[in-house]
C-alpha cells in the first residue's frame, strides 16, 4: 500500500525524531499516569500528544491498527501498547537509573498484575461511583462496559462501593506498612512498583469527593505520596498527532526479527496472527515478526502511516494465528 501524504512538520531533525519517545494520551487518564511517573524517574525528555478521552481517535487508529486504549507510546514506526509494553520498552532503552533498585527485577512485575487487577478493579469501582452525577452520558457508557462487562450497570457498582472502598482501605494499608521506613517501596530509590502503586492513589484522591479524608488515615504512604509526586514527568513537550503521524510514515521499524521455539501456541514468525484484550476490544492483525514470554509484535501496512511495528505484552492479551 502507498502512504498518503501529510502535512511536513521535519526540518531536518527525522533521524532525531524517529528515536524520541512520544506518549499519546490524555491528562486525567490515571494509567498514562503511571508512565508519566517512570518518564520522570529516568529524567527523559518526551513528546506529548493528547488524544481524544473517547473514540473514535482517528490520529491514533493508523498507528495502532485499532488499539484503543491508553495511553501509547511511539518511537518512530515502533508503536507500543499497554503500560507493561511501555514501560519494558523504556527501561531495555534507557537502563539509567534502572526500574529495579537493588536489584528487584522479576518479582516487581507480578505487583503490576495486583495493582492493575483486583486493585484497580476495587479503585474504578469508587472513582465512576464518585464522578456518576456529573460524568457525561456518552463517558459512562464507553467506560463502564469496558471495566466491567457488556452487562455493566451503574446500580451494580453502586451496590459494591461501600465493598470496594473496604477493600481499598486494607490495599493501601498494605502499601503504608511497606513505606513506614523507607522512602519508597524498594529502599532509598525509586523504582518500578512506586509507579505502579501511585497512579491509583493519585487518582482516587483526586476523583473521591472525601477523598483527603479518607487518604489521611495512611500517613505513611502520604508522605510517600509526596516524594514520588516531586519526581515530576521528565521534561515533556507538546507535539501535534499530525506530526507524530509524519515522523512514523518517514521511520522504518527498527525492531529486530526474533523467534520463541518454546511457545506454547506454536505461533511461528511470519504467521499472520489477531492480538486483542483478555478484557475484550478490537484486534489487531498483523504478521508475527518478534515474540518472547513476554511480548508479541506485529509487522502491519497503514496506508496513512506505512509499514509499523506494534508491539504488545503476552500477559492480559489473546494471540492466535489467522486462516
Amino acid at each position: 500500500m502507498g502512504r498518503l501524504q501529510l502535512p511536513c512538520f521535519i526540518n531536518g531533525e527525522t533521524a532525531m525524531s524517529q528515536d524520541q519517545v512520544i506518549l499519546h494520551h490524555y491528562p486525567q487518564s490515571p494509567v498514562s499516569e503511571k508512565v508519566r511517573v517512570v518518564l520522570g524517574m529516568k529524567n527523559l525528555a518526551w513528546k506529548s500528544v493528547e488524544i481524544p478521552r473517547l473514540p473514535p481517535k482517528p490520529k491514533l487508529m493508523p498507528l495502532t491498527g485499532g488499539y484503543r486504549l491508553t495511553p501509547v507510546m511511539q518511537i518512530g514506526a515502533d508503536i507500543y501498547c499497554d503500560t507493561q509494553c511501555i514501560i519494558r520498552a523504556l527501561e531495555q532503552r534507557f537502563p539509567e537509573p534502572t526500574l529495579f533498585p537493588g536489584g528487584a527485577a522479576g518479582m516487581a512485575w507480578g505487583v503490576g498484575q495486583w495493582t492493575d487487577g483486583p486493585l484497580f478493579q476495587d479503585v474504578i469501582n469508587v472513582a465512576l461511583v464518585e464522578m456518576s452525577p456529573n460524568m457525561p452520558a456518552e463517558f459512562l457508557a464507553d467506560r463502564g462496559p469496558l471495566y466491567f462487562g457488556p452487562d455493566f450497570s451503574l446500580d451494580d457498582i453502586k451496590a459494591k462501593y461501600a465493598q470496594c472502598l473496604a477493600n481499598i482501605r486494607a490495599q493501601f494499608g498494605w502499601m503504608d506498612e511497606r513505606v513506614a521506613a523507607r522512602a519508597f517501596m524498594l529502599g532509598d530509590h525509586p523504582g518500578l512498583p512506586d509507579a505502579l502503586a501511585y497512579y491509583l492513589v493519585w487518582f482516587l484522591s483526586d476523583r473521591m469527593a472525601a477523598g483527603d479524608e479518607f487518604l489521611s488515615q495512611f500517613r505513611n504512604l502520604m508522605a510517600w505520596e509526596q516524594r514520588v509526586k516531586a519526581i515530576g514527568h521528565g521534561q515533556p513537550e507538546d507535539m501535534s498527532d499530525l506530526e507524530a503521524l509524519q515522523i512514523a510514515s518517514k521511520a522504518n521499524p527498527q525492531t529486530p526479527e526474533q523467534a520463541d521455539p518454546g511457545d506454547p501456541l506454536g505461533l511461528n514468525i511470519g504467521d499472520q496472527i489477531g492480538i486483542e484484550p483478555a478484557s475484550g476490544g478490537p484486534q489487531v492483525t498483523g504478521r508475527l515478526h518478534s515474540l518472547s514470554a513476554n511480548h508479541a509484535a506485529i509487522l502491519r501496512q497503514d496506508d496513512q502511516v506505512g509499514r509499523v511495528c506494534v508491539h504488545f505484552p503476552r500477559m492480559g492479551y489473546r494471540m492466535k494465528r489467522l486462516a
